[in-house]
């Protein structure tokens, strides 16, 4: 029983391991990473911002981009490695100071709790509520980019 035991758990042990340590094999990796949840962001906060442009805003579609918006907002704090504050393709556009202010994290978290609440007011399918919350998320995106992102 132990000959079949012990290289199971072995393995098991490898493969829960690896991956841990192999998040991001090079600072690039961590930068592309970060970017593509941004991408996915700024795509689907775009698509709500056109609905609510729309004579009949569609409100199961804001619903929709409102919970990708929540999934991809708590994906980049990952990619901020140490190393990731130079280069990639296309380059980062974070500024050092993102890497080192302490007010990272606060800022960070007040956004997620505005696209908390988008996700909250579009299940409601009030859509004054929703352009009124969607401008406060807009606004809590924009305090990082002023303080954190070159132009």
């Amino acid at each position: 029983m132990k000959k079949v035991l012990f290289p199971l758990f072995a393995v098991l042990g490898f493969a829960v391991a690896v991956p841990a340590q192999a998040q991001f094999a090079k600072p690039e990796d961590a930068i592309r990473y970060r970017q593509s949840a941004y991408v996915l962001m700024g795509n689907h906060m775009g698509r709500i911002n056109n609905e609510l442009k729309a004579d009949k805003p569609d409100v199961a579609a804001i619903q929709r981009s409102a919970a990708i918006v929540d999934f991809a907002s708590q994906l980049p704090g990952e990619g901020y490695i140490p190393g990731s504050d130079k280069g990639g393709t296309p380059p980062t556009r974070a500024k050092p100071e993102v890497f080192t202010d302490p007010k990272v994290r606060e800022v960070g978290k007040a956004m997620r709790a505005e696209v908390v609440k988008l996700v909250e007011v579009s299940k409601r399918g009030d859509v004054a509520a929703i352009r009124a919350q969607f401008a406060a998320t807009g606004k809590s995106c924009k305090a990082c980019h002023d303080d954190y992102r070159k132009d």
